[in-house]
């Protein structure tokens, strides 16, 4: 076994995930796949590839407790290089998921990465959040590190279902952006999530929009 599939696996069973082997493959070729075009696409800031497992995998896999039961319907808003979107699509085949960034070279990425993982589950799209009309709203509405709590459920309230769900993964434990946050939306619950091999805080904040 080599150090990436000894790091991926021992960090997903921390976090009490078993990998699947087919889902292990599909990790790790991402990974190679980012660190390929990251030389040329300046993708992400994380250039090698045991960093990648830890802060791209892993911080994405701590999300996997909380997608139990399968949503059909999840948007990774300003996903960036696809996290934690291609992660999760990954681990749950049969549920959607809409990876939305304006950047094109990583929507370029991205789609590539589709292609050549074979994720029949993903749909890439190439938009500003604000302008992305879909025709149903999605179930999860997910960011990372995307912005403020207040500007990231201004700006997709419209991409969420009647009775769908926002997931906002955090760094520190985000008080002021809560106490800002407008009287329409709800905190359900605030997760705090280890990720295996970092001492970085992270948390999860999960709201609603409360109806009028």
């Amino acid at each position: 076994m080599d150090d990436l599939s000894e790091k991926l696996i021992k960090g997903s069973q921390a976090l009490g995930i078993e990998l699947s082997e087919q889902q292990q493959k599909l990790l790790l070729k991402y990974v190679g796949l980012l660190q390929k075009w990251n030389k040329a696409y300046n993708l992400t800031a994380v250039r090698e590839p045991l960093a990648m497992v830890t802060y791209h995998l892993l911080d994405s896999l701590t999300m996997v407790e909380y997608f139990q039961g399968g949503p059909q319907s999840v948007i990774d808003v300003g996903t960036g290089a696809g996290i934690p979107g291609i992660p999760l699509a990954i681990m749950f085949p049969n549920s959607h998921f809409t990876l939305l960034d304006s950047n094109g070279k990583k929507t370029r990425f991205m789609q590539q990465a589709k292609i050549e993982l074979g994720l029949k589950n993903v749909d890439v799209v190439n938009s500003r959040v604000e302008l992305f009309r879909p025709e149903v709203g999605f179930d999860i509405v997910v960011s990372r590190a995307f912005t403020s709590l207040q500007s990231f459920s201004d700006i997709t309230q419209h991409l969420c279902a009647t009775s769908g769900v926002f997931y906002a993964m955090k760094g520190k434990f985000p008080q002021q952006e809560i106490d800002d946050m407008a009287d329409e939306f709800k905190v359900l619950d605030i997760h705090k999530l280890q990720v295996p091999g970092l001492d970085d805080e992270r948390h999860l904040v999960v709201f609603e929009q409360v109806e009028a």
